[in-house]
Order: structure tokens, then C-alpha cells, then sequence
């Protein structure tokens, strides 16, 4: 038995460190958090007894205990070397708790996994810091309250099964309240002029006048205007420029970079970071400061000096935005500056890549540039065209790499606005056309994942460990969705002045295509509101920023963590109960106008299995209402009296097939065709109002071959359990529930008796509930 074991979270990780530490050292995981607290029980957390919390030893880590206490008795030194954050040292004081560990079990820290860090790591070891522990501790406390606090509200007031959370119900704030900037947005057009000028060799000069046209006359009068005119050089202006790089990436801005470069969403970026830093590859991924070591920052000079020349290394080091940046820690880098690429997956390496020029690039020279402004004249002093153009003289870091801007739909330009022809002051200009393009102003942009992340960082929200796991909460609760938006054709006026002559066009464009735009779903908008109306404080930005400033300063040993909770439970839960008592059931209703036939009231609202519309109310009318579901593509917010009366016309019969009616309607889980009582799903890019018989009829067919091919074997005797083919294999299924089959099973030959016997074996999910027995 080795003499020291070493505790990582990650096995891909104790592979690599194992291998650095030789035979004297075994290196074992935890696979993540050991212990967390129950998720049933009156007294989870002692609120009365300063909040203190009981752990548990999660189920799934029983097995994984009892191994690493075995190892952990036989060894001389036990060393704890989880992630160098406030996570991984929870993680550490967890696993020493769980093992029965010494409080003086030595603690180990690093920020890359290479055989120098982890070597200089094991020569500098400290004990378990309960600060960051202690910091931990108050965020999963606060938030387990929070979440199990407002959750019975939101089910008794909006709908049950609903969740809330600090960060998450903040976040899809935001969503809900972009959503609403974007309705209550009116397009105003303007009109934007631009001209071409011919220039001696066949060369043309572009340039835009200086100001826009609220009014399509006033563009028609600047272009009578030019009709005649004398155009000149009015002046000319050359600038010596710099361009600056970008510092490293930090957590948030790899995930916006990564978003903007390679199209990869939040958990992609940090799963494949994950797997770069396990690896050795690069350092650690969840980090808020942009500062590089003098080490680091010494190889990249060598790096840089070795491929590019002396003259293209400056060594500069940046100071982090964020006041809570935990300077101590580095970005986001490369191990081996030297290494500009690696080999295997494609996308690890062009991600790799992506840190890798980010920060080589930090320490690279300046750009130096040339920046021209060409001011032409000829018509009054407060109208002028103007041309701009850019010329890199020296491209220092922009051999490299050039930071995107995500705030920018257009496509990343490599940092020049284009080569201008070479004129002179007074020099007379020969008018070829201008445009007058009618142009609409821009709702604000919905967000995209990493523009999200950007958000709450800016708003102090959240920290580098909780934006991606955040992200995937609300989307996964339903709060928020990815829609993909086709747009919608509109008209805008084009001028042209050709010849002396003005000529109006009439063209067209799409606008409001969207795709991977987070929007807010209708139970996330309701949620929000009704969250935002009666606990103002825990959707206040500013409070939840506040909160996190808070945890900082536990971390820092400024305050103690339960005195920070006891400020802010007891107004919070006496809001609960104030809450519980006092306010009324919602459900987003709102009215849409009278049927025209019935007279009874139209409402859009949620109901029991999503939005929904309703002709009628029996408290008013005394009659039972006509109910019909929305389609995925509307809203109770933004659907109109004709759409929803059109949603009555389903379900649509569309023809008999086997003596039964062939129907189209729209339910819980989407647009569908029936027949009997076989449902199938229609593509989502196909309509239930239009689809055609024949398409129905092509549906059913392939849905019933693709069950018969899903059966493997049924039993008399038993219609309720079956053995399946699914996308994994085969696999036992008996009424609701699935189970696993033993490797070494021949399905066909499995009888009854066996398969219960198979259910049996398998442990249940907390809640579901076992049927078994012969009947």
C-alpha cells in the first residue's frame, strides 16, 4: 500500500497527477461533492440553533466512502488536493468530515496540472481555510432556504411544481424584462444617406453623410439638393493609432468568446475546459481575474520572441475589473506557451487555440495604426459626407488574435475599416449616386447565453462557478427556452440619385430572425411577476449583488456566516408568510376581447398543462368554458382575439381511416394527429390547422411501423411489462417505468418471472412506486 493518498474530485485528473507523484503516491477521486444536504426533513437546517445544517452522505457516494476510508486508514498521510476555490474546499472539509480526517489533514492547492505545479503544491501544503468553507456554507444555506421557502408559495399562488432560486428567478428577471423592452418597442424609421464619388484612375470614393432624415421628404430635399452641387476635399485628416489586446480570458469572458468565435454554449465552454485542464493542458477554468504569473508571463516572451522576433513581445500585466477577483488566482492559459496547438478532438483543439491566443496576445506589442477622416463639402456647414478608412502599419498582437465584440451581429472584422483612395484638400469630387435608405430603429437584442453570463457579471451577480450552472437551471425548469425565430419580410424605401434624376425603390428585408435567443417562457414571465410584486427584495439586482459581496467577505474572515444569514431571514420569511396569507392566485390572465358569436369573454392565461385560451367564465355566465391550448409559437402575452379564435377550430377531423376518425389537434406536448387511441407528433415545422389528410395518414403509418420494430417481446399474461428495442439497446419496461437488462441476458428468451424479478433487483427513485407481484 502506497504511503500517502491523495484526494482529487475528478478520476481524468488522479490519472494525471498520479502520474507525476510516482510510486510513493496513490491518487483516488471523490467524483464531486460527497455530501450535501437532505432534500426532505423538518430539520435540515436548525434555523433556531444558528442554521446549523445536517449533511448526508449522498447515496450515490456511500460505495466511494467506504473505499477512500479503507485507503485512507492503511496510509501514512492523507492529502486533500480538490480545486483552489471556495467549492473545492468545501469539497476538501467535506470529504474530511466524512472520512473522520484530522483537522491538520494536509491541504493541497494549485491552478494547473503539470508536474512542477503539482510537485511545488505537495512541498507547500496547509490546512482546510473554513472561511472559504464557512462562505460556502452560507450560499448553499441561503439558497436552500430561499428555494424551499418560495417554492410552496409559488405553488399554492401560481402552479405546483414550480421552483425558485437567488441567482436563477435574477436571471430570468432579466430575460422577462428584455422580452417586455422588445414588445413595447416602436420601430422609427429614419432615412441614412451614402455617396459615391468617381476619382481620377477609375477609383471611387465611399462616403455617408453626417447626419439622418427623420422623414422621407427631408431625404428627397437633401438629394435636389445635391442634384448640382459642387463637391470637394473639405478636409483631410491622418492619425497615428494604437490597438491594444485583450487581457486573458477569465471564466466569463472565454464563455462570451467562446459563444462569439465558435458558436459553443456555456456548458460546452466549461465541459470542454474541464477536460483541457484535467488533461494539463491549460489552467484552471472557473476564474475571475485576468492577472498572469511573472512565470507564466516569462515563457511567453520566449514564445513569442522564438516565433514572431523581440520587437513583437511587451510584457504588461492587467488589473482585474471585478473589486471581488480573487487576484491570487490567474487566468485562464495555456501550461506551455510553446505549444500553440494540440492534437485529437477538433473541437478541444480549437478552443485550446482560442486560449492560446488570447493569451499570447496579452503579451504582444501594440498595433500601430493609421486612421484617416476625409470630410467632403459642398453643401452647408451642418451636412457634410464622410469617409473613414484605417491602414495597420505595425500589426503587433493583431498578428495573433483580435478580440470579438458580442455585442455586434455583423461578422468580426480583422480591426481595419478598409484602404481609402489618396485625395487631396480642395480637390474637386465628381458625384456618381447617392442612396437615401430608409433604416428602422432596433429593439435591444434578447440574450444569448454568454451575453447573459456578461450580464450578471456586470451586476456583480453570480460568481465564475455558478453562471453555467445557472444557464442550465432555467432553462431546464422551463423559465426560459431557445427559439428559433424565421422573421418577417418588411418593406423599406430606398432613394437613389442617378443622372439628376431621383427614383424611389421599394425593396424588402427580413427582420427578427433569431436563433439560440433565450426567451422567456410564459410560466417564466408569470413566475417573474409575480416573484418581482410580492419578494421585491430577492429580485432586486442590487441586493443580490449585495449578497454576493457578503459571501466574499465571509471568505475573507471580515464577517461570520451566521450572522450574515440572520439579517436577512427574518424579514424574508416573514414576507413568506405575508405572502401565503395575503396575496391572490395568478395565473397571467388577460383578456383578449367578446366571441363573436357567444358574447362570452376570451382569456389567455396558464392553466394546469401550460398556456391556454378560454371562451367564457362560469362565475359570470354560469356556463362551462371552451378551453383550447396555444401552439408553441404563441404567447399569452402577445396572442391576439383572431389567433385564439382560430385555435377553436381544433381539433380538425380530417378524414376516416379503420372506422375511426383521423383528427389534428394541439395538446400538452404539442401539435399531434389521433387515431383512436394512437397519438402522433407533428413536426414542428408543420402546422395542425393546415396539415392534410393524406400527411396524417403517412404519420400513423410511420408511427406503427416504428412500434412494431420497438417490440421485442410481450406477454399474455401480462400486457403491462414489455421488452423494447430503444436507442440504447433493449430494455425492460413495466407500465410507467423503465429498468437496465443484465449484460449477459437473452432477451428473447427472458420470461415473465425473470423480467419481475429484474424490476425487482433495481432500486426505485425516491417517489416512484413498485408494482410487481404476479397478478
Amino acid at each position: 500500500m502506497a504511503k500517502n493518498l491523495v484526494i482529487v474530485e475528478s478520476p481524468a485528473k488522479a490519472k494525471t497527477i498520479e502520474g507525476y507523484l510516482g510510486k510513493d503516491f496513490v491518487v483516488k477521486s471523490s467524483f464531486g461533492h460527497v455530501r450535501d444536504l437532505p432534500t426532505k426533513g423538518d430539520k435540515v437546517i436548525d434555523i433556531d440553533n444558528n442554521f446549523t445544517p445536517t449533511y448526508v452522505i449522498s447515496p450515490d457516494k456511500t460505495k466511494v466512502i467506504s473505499e477512500l476510508k479503507s485507503l485512507a486508514k492503511s496510509s501514512e498521510e492523507v492529502w486533500l488536493a480538490t480545486d483552489d476555490d471556495r467549492e473545492g474546499e468545501s469539497i476538501s472539509w467535506h470529504l474530511k468530515e466524512a472520512l473522520g480526517l484530522k483537522n491538520t489533514t494536509k491541504r493541497i492547492v494549485f491552478r494547473e496540472i503539470t508536474e512542477s505545479a503539482i510537485k511545488k503544491a505537495i512541498l507547500n501544503p496547509r490546512e482546510i481555510d473554513m472561511d472559504l468553507v464557512n462562505a460556502q456554507q452560507a450560499r448553499r444555506i441561503m439558497d436552500r432556504l430561499i428555494g424551499f421557502e418560495l417554492s410552496p408559495v409559488l405553488w399554492s399562488k401560481v402552479q405546483r411544481g414550480l421552483s425558485a432560486g437567488r441567482v436563477q428567478s435574477v436571471a430570468v428577471r432579466l430575460i422577462v424584462e428584455r422580452e417586455k423592452e422588445i414588445d413595447n418597442h416602436k420601430a422609427i424609421s429614419s432615412f441614412k444617406a451614402v455617396a459615391l464619388f468617381d476619382l481620377p484612375g477609375n477609383k471611387v470614393l465611399k462616403a455617408e453623410l453626417s447626419k439622418s432624415f427623420a422623414k422621407e421628404n427631408e431625404a428627397v430635399d437633401f438629394l435636389k439638393k445635391c442634384v448640382g452641387a459642387t463637391f470637394s476635399i473639405k478636409n483631410l485628416e491622418t492619425k497615428p493609432a494604437t490597438k491594444t489586446p485583450a487581457a486573458p480570458f477569465t471564466t466569463s469572458t472565454l464563455q462570451q468568446e467562446a459563444s462569439r468565435k465558435l458558436g459553443y454554449a456555456v456548458a460546452t465552454t466549461m465541459s470542454i475546459a474541464q477536460k483541457l485542464y484535467e488533461s494539463g493542458r491549460i489552467s484552471y477554468m472557473r476564474t475571475d481575474s485576468t492577472m498572469l504569473s511573472q512565470e507564466a508571463r516569462d515563457k511567453a516572451k520566449i514564445a513569442i520572441e522564438s516565433a514572431y522576433g523581440a520587437k513583437f513581445h511587451l510584457e504588461r500585466q492587467f488589473k482585474t475589473k471585478s473589486e471581488n477577483a480573487q487576484e491570487a488566482h490567474e487566468a485562464i492559459r495555456p501550461t506551455d506557451f510553446e505549444l500553440s496547438t494540440i492534437s485529437g478532438d477538433a473541437r478541444e483543439k480549437r478552443f485550446y487555440e482560442l486560449i492560446w491566443k488570447r493569451a499570447i496576445a496579452s503579451q504582444m506589442a501594440h498595433a500601430q495604426l493609421e486612421r484617416t477622416t476625409i470630410k467632403i463639402g459642398g453643401l452647408n456647414q451642418a451636412q457634410y459626407f464622410q469617409a473613414k478608412g484605417e491602414v495597420i502599419i505595425f500589426d503587433g498582437f493583431l498578428k495573433v488574435y483580435l478580440a470579438s465584440n458580442l455585442d455586434d451581429d455583423a461578422e468580426e472584422n480583422a480591426g481595419t475599416e478598409g484602404l481609402l483612395p489618396r485625395v487631396q484638400v480642395n480637390e474637386k469630387l465628381k458625384l456618381q449616386n447617392a442612396l437615401a435608405t430608409e433604416r428602422f430603429s432596433r429593439a435591444p437584442s434578447r440574450y444569448v447565453e454568454a451575453t447573459l453570463v456578461k450580464k450578471l457579471e456586470e451586476l456583480g451577480i453570480g460568481r465564475p462557478s455558478t453562471y453555467a450552472p445557472t444557464i442550465s437551471t432555467i432553462q431546464k425548469r422551463n423559465y426560459v427556452e431557445k427559439k428559433e425565430r424565421e422573421g418577417a419580410l418588411r418593406n423599406y424605401a430606398q432613394l437613389e440619385l442617378k443622372s439628376g434624376v431621383i427614383t424611389e425603390h421599394t425593396k424588402s428585408e427580413t427582420t427578427g430572425k433569431e436563433r439560440n435567443k433565450l426567451s422567456p417562457t410564459d410560466i417564466g414571465i408569470v413566475v417573474t411577476d409575480f416573484l418581482v410584486e410580492n419578494f421585491e427584495q430577492i429580485l432586486d439586482y442590487q441586493f443580490t449583488a449585495k449578497v454576493e459581496a457578503e459571501f466574499d467577505e465571509i471568505a475573507a474572515g471580515n464577517i461570520k456566516w451566521t450572522e450574515m444569514l440572520k439579517g436577512f431571514y427574518s424579514p424574508f420569511h416573514a414576507s413568506v408568510e405575508n405572502t401565503l396569507e395575503h396575496s391572490s392566485r395568478v395565473t397571467g390572465e388577460r383578456e383578449l376581447g367578446i366571441h363573436p358569436v357567444s358574447g362570452r369573454k376570451v382569456i389567455a392565461r396558464m392553466g394546469r398543462f401550460g398556456p391556454m385560451v378560454q371562451v367564457g367564465d362560469e362565475q359570470v355566465d354560469g356556463e362551462k368554458p371552451a378551453f383550447a391550448s396555444l401552439q408553441k409559437n404563441q404567447s399569452i402575452n402577445t396572442i391576439t382575439l383572431e389567433e385564439s379564435l382560430e385555435l377553436f377550430k381544433l381539433p380538425r377531423t380530417l378524414g376516416t381511416l379503420e372506422e375511426q376518425d383521423v383528427k389534428a389537434n394541439v395538446g400538452r406536448f404539442g401539435p399531434y394527429v389521433q387515431l383512436g387511441k394512437l397519438f402522433v407528433s407533428i413536426p414542428k415545422e408543420e402546422d395542425p390547422m393546415t396539415i392534410t389528410f393524406e400527411r396524417a395518414i403517412e404519420l400513423i403509418e410511420i408511427k406503427k411501423t416504428d412500434d412494431a420494430n420497438k417490440i421485442i417481446k410481450l406477454f399474455d399474461e401480462r400486457e403491462d411489462v414489455q421488452l423494447l428495442n430503444g436507442k440504447y439497446g433493449a430494455y425492460l419496461k413495466i407500465g410507467k417505468l423503465n429498468y437496465k437488462l443484465p449484460k449477459d441476458a437473452v432477451v428473447i428468451d427472458l420470461t415473465l418471472e425473470a423480467c419481475l424479478a429484474i424490476a425487482e433487483s433495481q432500486p426505485q427513485k425516491a417517489g416512484a412506486k413498485k408494482s410487481f407481484k404476479k397478478k
